[in-house]
């Protein structure tokens, strides 16, 4: 029996995505066993200021990294849009999970039915508060870290009028009851790969046990999305998001929005193209977009 060790972040949600990956190897893996190896990374241990102020999102992958290289762990599970665009070629992204709802969603304190305007909504990310601006114009949005549970606490304690929340992450932790709003990706364009986990491994080594777990679709719509950041050089720091999806066996639709910083001028846009050129599609659209708002 081959053991797996399956490295992941410390968090509840992390674990439980993990143990996804962790699931399917028990399952339909013959001859496998999986174990989680749980890492703290430098993003869970700076919770006071937001992540492009601290290093951006290779904060949350640095020493599970690693784990991975050092041979203490098999391989990584991420969120996607935890992961930098651009990955080491020694231990590659090997594949991709199906996506869960990649929508973001609005949250209030237990028990309250209505946003109350005079209180922060809570947000760290750029991107959201761009458009959170523009659905909430009075509101004050305040900074929060911390993982999900972290969050809907201080959000209970009152320190918190409503958050902003990834949808997949609370269904994935059984809160879908506490979610008050769903952000269509048009009026809340999310962040690239939000809903996806992607699997990272060492180069050379086998992993074909793990194909049947990966996504044709979550894959193709991966690459347009991590395509589109790559061109517009996006991180944290930017208001920046993109959302494809597969339309059909050969029609992929990516929209995204972007910021320009120096004229302070945003725009969304849409495209439409050939699934089988999901890289292609991403670039046209970050070059179109990017024109739009020079």
């Amino acid at each position: 029996m081959k053991k797996i060790r399956i490295g992941t972040r410390k968090s509840r949600l992390a674990c439980i995505q993990a143990e996804l990956v962790a699931g399917y190897i028990r399952e339909y893996c013959e001859g496998y066993e999986a174990e989680l190896v749980t890492v703290v990374t430098a993003g869970d241990k700076n919770l006071t200021k937001r992540l492009d102020e601290i290093g951006g999102k290779g904060l949350f992958v640095k020493e599970l990294d690693v784990a991975l290289r050092s041979k203490d762990t098999d391989l990584s599970v991420h969120s996607l849009k935890d992961m930098p665009v651009e990955t080491a070629e020694d231990i590659p992204i090997i594949g991709f999970s199906r996506r869960e709802d990649a929508r973001d969603v609005l949250v209030l304190p237990q028990g309250v039915a209505e946003y109350d305007s005079r209180a922060p909504i809570g947000s760290s990310s750029n991107r959201r508060i761009l458009q959170l601006k523009e659905m909430y114009p009075e509101a004050e949005i305040k900074t929060v870290r911390g993982n999900v549970l972290t969050r809907l606490e201080k959000l209970d304690r009152g320190e918190y009028g409503a958050l902003v929340l990834a949808a997949a992450g609370m269904k994935r932790l059984g809160l879908t009851d506490r979610i008050s709003r769903y952000f269509s990706v048009e009026e809340m364009v999310p962040a690239a790969g939000q809903g996806i986990l992607c699997v990272q491994g060492r180069s050379g080594e086998d992993y074909d046990f793990l194909q049947g777990f990966f996504d044709r679709n979550a894959k193709i719509c991966a690459r347009s999305e991590r395509a589109f950041m790559t061109y517009l050089n996006g991180g944290c720091s930017l208001p920046i998001g993109v959302y494809a999806e597969c339309l059909d066996e050969e029609k992929l639709k990516i929209q995204g929005l972007y910021y320009n910083e120096e004229t302070g001028v945003y725009n969304k846009l849409c495209m439409t193209g050939d699934s089988e050129c999901p890289e292609e599609l991403g670039i046209a659209l970050a070059r179109e977009i990017k024109c739009s708002v020079m």
